[in-house]
C-alpha cells in the first residue's frame, strides 16, 4: 500500500511546515535550476507523485496550528486530512513504521511502546528495535521491502507481551507491509525529518493470546480424549493373546489419525479345545467412542459363542443378529475362522470383510475366498463358511481395512500390495506385523485405524517334533472294541513315555469316552489320541449329532458316571457337532512343564 495515502508524514512535521510556509518570504521568479517554481495566485501546489497534500481549508489555504474545531455545520474532515497520530496512535495493535534498506524508525504508536518500551526516531531497527530481530522478523522486512509485497507470520511468542498484563507472555501475528513515507522537508530535527521519499515497512502486530491460549487449551483437551479413547480401545483389545500349542500368533492394532475419535477395530485369538483355535479379526464401521463400544460388545458375544463351539457361519449368524440389537445403524465387517492341526486347514466365515490371505509353505501367497455373507448388523441374510489349507509350514494374515484402503487407490491395490509385503515378510509373526506396517507404509499419523492378526503353523522337526504326535483307531464292531480302544490307548501313552499317573488316567479317560461312544453314539466311530508340547489330548468322534451332558447319576444308576468321571480327571473337556454330521467329545490333561 502507499502510506502516503494517509499523509505519513513524521509526527508534528504537518504543523510545522504550515508555520513555516506563514513565516517564510516568497520565493523569488527565478527558481534555481532543479526547484519547482512557485504555484500562481488561487493555484494548487504540486506534489511528488504518489503522495497526498495535507488537510487543507475550503479556501485551499493551509489552516494555521491553532484553527479552532469547525462548527457542527462544517463537514467531518476526510481521510486525507487525518495524521498519523489520529489513524495509527490510537490503534489497539502494534505498529511501527521503518524506512531505508536498514529500517530506520520513523513511527512507533502507543501500544507498541507499552510492550516493548518507546523507541528513538531515526534509530535503525537492529540498534533500536531488537525485539524485531528476537522475533526474526528483519529478514522478513528486507524481503517485504525488496519484493514490494506484504509477508505475515503468525502467533509468534513475545515475553511478558500481554498488551498491558506484562505478568503473562503475549503472542502476535505480525504482518509487514510495503509503503512509501513521503518527504516532510526540512525540520529543526533531522532524527525525525524525512527530507526526501523513501520505501518503507509499516509492522502491524495483531494480539492473539487469547486465540492462541484458547488453541492449546482445545488441543489439549482434544489429546486427553483421544488418550482415553486410545485407552477404552485397548482396554477392549485382549491384553494378552493367548498362545496355542500348534500356531504361533501376533497381533498389533494402531489407532489412527491425531483425534479422539478411534475406531473400531479388533482381533482376537481363542482356544477351543482339542487342539483347535478361533481366529477372529473385525472392524465397526465409524470412528468414536460408540464404535468402540460396540467393538467391545461384539467382541465379549465372540468370545462366549466360541465356547458354544460352533461352526463358523452359525457363530456371524448370532453376531448378526446381535449387532442389530445393540445398535440399528451400526454395521461391522468380521472374519472368524478355526484351525484344526488334524486335517491343517482353516474353516472360515466372512461377513463382508477383506480376504484371508495364506503363504504355503512354497512361499506362494494365495488369497482366501470372497466373503461368504454380508456385514453384520444387515439382517436377513444366511452365512456360509468355507476353508483355506494351512497345513505345516503355512502362514496367514487377518486384516482390517485401514492397512490397504487409501483414497485415491482402489483398494484391490492396497490388497495386491499387501500380498507382495506378505510373500517376503519372514520371521516371527511379531516380525511380521511391523514389517507388513511398513512395507504399506502406516505411520503415526495414518489415517484410519489399523489391525493386523499374523498366525503362523511351523514344521516340527528335531526335537520339537518328538513333543507332538498324533495316533488314531478306527472303531468297529461293538463291545469288544472297547478293550481293543483300552489297549490301544495304554501302548500308545506307554510309548509316549509319560509317567504311571498320567498314563493311568488317560487309559481311563479313553475308556469311558469310548464306552460313552459304544452306548450312545453311532458308527464311523474313532479314537484320537494326541500329544503337543503342553498336554494329551482324547477325542472320541462317531455318527450321532446329540451332544452329551454333564448330570449327576443316582445312587441306583447303573450308567450316566461316563461323563462325570471325565470331566473330575481331566484339566478340561467338551463336545461339539462335526461339519459332516455327528459329534465329537474330547478331554484334555496338562503335562507336568519340565
Amino acid at each position: 500500500m502507499i502510506f502516503t495515502r494517509w499523509s505519513a508524514k513524521l509526527p508534528g512535521t504537518q504543523r510545522r511546515a504550515a508555520a513555516r510556509s506563514g513565516r517564510a518570504a516568497p520565493r523569488p521568479a527565478s527558481a534555481a535550476p532543479g526547484t519547482t517554481p512557485p504555484p500562481a495566485d488561487g493555484a494548487a501546489a504540486p506534489r511528488a507523485p504518489g503522495s497526498v497534500p495535507a488537510a487543507r481549508a475550503e479556501d485551499g489555504t493551509r489552516p494555521a496550528p491553532d484553527t479552532q474545531v469547525p462548527s457542527a455545520d462544517t463537514p467531518p474532515p476526510t481521510v486525507d486530512a487525518l495524521s498519523v497520530h489520529d489513524i495509527l496512535g490510537t490503534i489497539p495493535a502494534l505498529v511501527a513504521v521503518v524506512y531505508g534498506p536498514e529500517h530506520r524508525i520513523a513511527y512507533v504508536n502507543s501500544a507498541y511502546a507499552t510492550v516493548f518500551g518507546p523507541r528513538p526516531a531515526g534509530r535503525t531497527a537492529r540498534e533500536a528495535l531488537p525485539e524485531l530481530d528476537a522475533l526474526g522478523l528483519l529478514p522478513l522486512m528486507d524481503q517485504v521491502l525488496r519484493s514490494r509485497k506484504p509477508r505475515t507470520v503468525k502467533s509468534r511468542k513475545v515475553r511478558g507481551g500481554s498488551g498491558s498484563d506484562c505478568s503473562r507472555d503475549g503472542y502476535y501475528t505480525f504482518t509487514c507491509t510495503p509503503i512509501e513515507v513521503a518527504a516532510s522537508g526540512p525540520a529543526p530535527d533531522p532524527e525525525v525529518a524525512c527530507v526526501a521519499p523513501h520505501k518503507g515497512v509499516l509492522v502491524f502486530g495483531a494480539e492473539v493470546t487469547d486465540q492462541v491460549e484458547s488453541a492449546e487449551r482445545l488441543r489439549a483437551s482434544e489429546a486427553s480424549q483421544r488418550a482415553a479413547a486410545v485407552t477404552l480401545q485397548r482396554s477392549l483389545l485382549p491384553q494378552e493373546l493367548e498362545q496355542p500349542d500348534d500356531l504361533r500368533v501376533a497381533a498389533t492394532y494402531q489407532p489412527g489419525g491425531t483425534d479422539a475419535a478411534v475406531g473400531g477395530d479388533w482381533y482376537d485369538v481363542i482356544t477351543l479345545g482339542a487342539g483347535r483355535t478361533a481366529l477372529v479379526i473385525g472392524d465397526v464401521m465409524g470412528r468414536g467412542v460408540r464404535a468402540a463400544a460396540v467393538m467391545g460388545q461384539l467382541r465379549t458375544a465372540v468370545r462366549a459363542y466360541a465356547r458354544l463351539d460352533l461352526p463358523p457361519h452359525e457363530v456371524l449368524q448370532l453376531l448378526d443378529g446381535l449387532a442389530a440389537e445393540i445398535d440399528a445403524n451400526q454395521i461391522a465387517t468380521c472374519v472368524y475362522a478355526v484351525h484344526d492341526p488334524n486335517e491343517g486347514r482353516l474353516v472360515y466365515a466372512s461377513a463382508g470383510h477383506l480376504p484371508i490371505l495364506v503363504r504355503d509353505a512354497d512361499g506362494v501367497v494365495h488369497r482366501a475366498g470372497e466373503p461368504t455373507g454380508p456385514p453384520l448388523g444387515t439382517g436377513g441374510w444366511q452365512h456360509t463358511s468355507d476353508s483355506v489349507q494351512l497345513g505345516a509350514g503355512s502362514s496367514a494374515v487377518l486384516y482390517t481395512d485401514g492397512l490397504v484402503e487409501r483414497r485415491d487407490k482402489d483398494i484391490d491395490h492396497g490388497v495386491e500390495a499387501l500380498e507382495a509385503a506378505f510373500a517376503g515378510a519372514d520371521g516371527a509373526p511379531d516380525i511380521v506385523c511391523d514389517r507388513l506396517l511398513r512395507s504399506l507404509g502406516i505411520t503415526a499419523e495414518h489415517d484410519d485405524d489399523v489391525a493386523i492378526l499374523v498366525v503362523q503353523h511351523p514344521e516340527r522337526t528335531g526335537h520339537d517334533a518328538e513333543l507332538f504326535h498324533n495316533a488314531v483307531l478306527e472303531l468297529h464292531g461293538g463291545t469288544e472294541a472297547a478293550p481293543r480302544a483300552r489297549a490301544f490307548a495304554s501302548g500308545v501313552l506307554a510309548s509316549w513315555r509319560f509317567s504311571p499317573e498320567l498314563h493311568d488316567l488317560g487309559v481311563l479317560a479313553a475308556s469311558e469316552l469310548v464306552a460313552n461312544s459304544l452306548q450312545h453314539g453311532t458308527p464311523p466311530m474313532r479314537l484320537r489320541l494326541r500329544r503337543t508340547d503342553r498336554r494329551l489330548i482324547v477325542e472320541v468322534t462317531d455318527g450321532d449329532d446329540h451332544l452329551p451332558r454333564r448330570r449327576s447319576a443316582e445312587p441306583v444308576d447303573e450308567a450316566g458316571r461316563g461323563i462325570s468321571i471325565v470331566a473330575t480327571i481331566a484339566s478340561s473337556w467338551g463336545s461339539r457337532r462335526t461339519p459332516g454330521g455327528g459329534k465329537a467329545v474330547w478331554c484334555e490333561f496338562a503335562l507336568p512343564k519340565t
